[in-house]
């Protein structure tokens, strides 16, 4: 399936179109986290980030404008970005589903400003809140990382809708 258009006319692109062709693009799975005011964890499965820059390091995930709890990653400070590993399908699940307790049950540790660092993920990194807009029906947050931790393993990969795992 594709779309035509004229050249050198923009058009717009069905959206069933558009996220049929954005699914033909792997990506990892995060779970991106941050405290309210209270100090309460927050967190939701994301596939929308990217590192933008290595000097400054930064990094930027996209939230849609509906989210429930974009408000708290747009009033605080700092956010995590925990990147998970193969074996971690569930977290991506429970962080993606609609229940207001996602962290029940859930091992994690504080990082800076007390943003909960997942117990058994590939990576994480920690990040203060560099610059944020909005982008159609999105907000970007663009964090300055601050502290960066990984260990060895497989990534979570989503791709044509659906979890994979790679073939080494």
């Amino acid at each position: 399936m594709s779309s035509k258009r004229e050249p050198g006319r923009a058009g717009s692109v069905d959206a069933l179109l558009y996220r049929q062709t954005c699914a033909r693009f792997a990506t990892g799975i995060t779970v991106v986290t941050v405290v309210d005011e209270n100090g309460h964890p927050h967190g939701m499965t994301v596939n929308s980030f990217s590192s933008v820059s290595l000097h400054p390091p930064l990094v930027l995930v996209s939230i849609d404008l509906r989210n429930a709890i974009l408000g708290h990653f747009l009033s605080r400070q700092y956010f995590a970005i925990n990147i998970l590993a193969e074996d971690q399908q569930h977290l991506s699940r429970r962080f993606s589903s609609a229940s207001e307790n996602r962290f029940a049950g859930v091992a994690w540790t504080p990082g800076t400003g007390g943003v909960p660092l997942l117990s058994g993920v590939l990576a994480h990194f920690e990040c203060a809140v560099e610059k944020t807009f909005e982008a159609g029906d999105h907000s970007v947050l663009v964090g300055e990382v601050r502290v960066a931790w990984y260990r060895e393993g497989q990534p979570l990969v989503y791709y044509g809708s659906a979890y994979r795992k790679l073939d080494e």
